[in-house]
């Protein structure tokens, strides 16, 4: 019978250590250990004179390297706030403590307590009195110049990358801080955040193909959710005039640098406002972030020196508009865009001459936008859950925020006319496949409609990509701390055992 893969070498060495800590009478998988503080709040307190003991401190921390000089023993600690040297003296500690010294390996969790000192070469180090062990590591950690090359490694092993690749770990924290940021901009301007369903009964609010799954109990199939803006466009109308989620939304559709099947998005509503409400929140969450984050609205983008001004105000630009600069034709010369679509490789038959239109426009316009730019106006057919312009109403009052060539932020001055929002879900269900989102109309939604639903302006932001732009980040796997990998290949197929 197959045990699994034994153990190699290396792992062999510290299965013997493991032992060796519980001979000496301590647990290698450790206990809880309170009082610690953050390693670089810690290293504060240090004396700035060398010599000088400084209090007594206590600190929890992973290995990350290790050095004998004589009959000292110096261990790099490493939490998430930083890392800070320990120092080992044979006649500080006890025989037993010393021993201990010995079983440690790179990787390992440690408690240490002891006073603080900065040594003669100005190392601020903790000079150790008491170890306790916390877990011992049976993996030898990624060779330091080699190890961590491996893009898929990096993403499957995602521990890995932040334990030992630099930056990566305080990125991540970041996302965090990113978060925390928009909760706070949107709680201090009235906004209640609240939780809809991951489980749809009918796949709508956007146009893209759901993942689909079966509820046992009640025998029928649902939809894990691709947007968040029907439940709570149905808040709106049961009399929550500002509202936002921020969640998980699953789009069962390719993987490429700013796109992963599982991804996060805020989408928020206001009621009474409109599209032009939206473009100054955008703003306000957008450049709240960036202060909270990166401490001014000029952040570098790029690795060669390059930098992005998100100072408010921020260009508002009309579609047409861009559309004539880059595409070279007006979108109401409809032989004249076919020409253009067919001379970039664009599909035309059976296809609505507004799709053809938005077709061009993500090739020719959208890598000039540099941004921060709002691109407004957008044809009104490929905007159905949209209210048209009450100048013409060929043209629907959405916006998109693009930087660098990244969509960003997408809004709406939102549709609340019950009978022309069911006529165009018809018209945009017709033709379409059971697979496709929204091939069956959401009824309620309509319904709801009928109730009632203020003016109101809406706004959706991809967080991800959000973290992208203010961690100087340039693919959305860099923040996501677990994308989307295919099956790992096990470990007989890839030796050919």
């Amino acid at each position: 019978m197959n045990s699994g893969p034994k153990p190699d070498r290396l792992e062999l060495a510290r299965l013997e250590k493991l032992e060796k800590i519980r001979s000496l009478g301590f647990d290698p998988w450790g206990q809880r250990f309170d009082g610690h503080g953050a390693i670089a709040e810690v290293r504060e307190q240090c004396p700035a004179e060398s010599g000088t003991d400084g209090p007594a401190v206590r600190v929890a921390g992973r290995i990350m390297g290790r050095r004998k000089a004589g009959k000292l023993r110096f261990i790099d600690l490493q939490d998430q706030s930083g890392s800070i040297q320990l120092l080992c003296s044979r006649g500080d500690l006890t025989e037993q403590q010393w021993e201990l010294v010995s079983a440690l390996d790179d990787g390992d969790l440690l408690g240490v307590d002891g006073p603080l000192r900065r040594t003669n070469t100005g190392e601020i180090s903790i000079f150790v009195r008491e170890l306790t062990v916390l877990c011992k590591s049976l993996s030898q950690p990624p060779e330091k110049f080699h190890g961590l090359k491996d893009e898929e490694i990096l993403v499957r092993q995602r521990y890995l990358d932040l334990i030992y690749t630099p930056g990566v770990l305080q990125r991540m924290l970041k996302r965090s801080r990113i978060i925390d940021s928009v909760r706070q901009t949107l709680r201090g301007n009235g906004f209640n955040e609240v939780e809809t369903p991951v489980l749809h009964s009918v796949a709508g609010g956007a146009a893209a193909r759901p993942f689909i799954t079966h509820h046992n109990a009640l025998d029928m199939p649902l939809y894990l959710r691709i947007a968040l803006e029907l439940h709570l466009k149905r808040l709106l109308v049961g009399g929550i005039e500002r509202v936002y989620e921020i969640g998980r939304v699953f789009r069962n559709e390719g993987v490429d640098a700013t796109h992963n099947p599982e991804f996060t998005m805020i989408e928020i509503y206001q009621a009474y406002g409109d599209y032009r409400s939206m473009m100054d929140l955008t703003e306000q969450i957008v450049t709240d972030a960036c202060r909270q984050v990166c401490g001014s609205t000029i952040i570098p983008w790029g690795s060669e020196g390059d930098q992005i001004d998100l100072t408010p105000p921020w260009p508002r630009r009309r579609y047409a508009d861009l559309f004539r600069e880059h595409a070279g034709c007006e979108m109401s010369d409809s032989s004249a865009v076919a020409a253009k679509a067919a001379s970039l490789g664009i599909d035309t038959v059976g296809v609505h001459p507004d799709v053809v239109i938005n077709d061009v426009f993500e090739r020719t316009v959208e890598d000039h936008l540099s941004g921060p730019v709002f691109v407004m106006d957008y044809p009104a057919s490929i905007c159905p859950l949209t209210k048209r312009s009450q100048t013409n109403p060929e043209i629907a009052e959405r916006f998109e925020l693009y930087i660098r060539g990244m969509e960003l932020a997408n809004a709406y001055t939102e549709l609340n006319d019950p009978i022309l929002q069911e006529q165009l879900f018809r018209t945009q269900l017709a033709g379409q496949s059971e697979e496709d989102s929204m091939a069956r109309m959401d009824h309620d939604f309509v319904r709801a409609l009928k109730v009632g639903m203020p003016p109101a302006g809406g706004l959706g932001i991809g967080i991800d990509r959000l973290v992208m732009l203010l961690t100087n980040s340039h693919t959305i796997k860099d923040v996501i701390y677990f994308p989307l990998t295919r099956h790992e290949q096990p470990q007989a197929e890839r030796t050919g055992d």
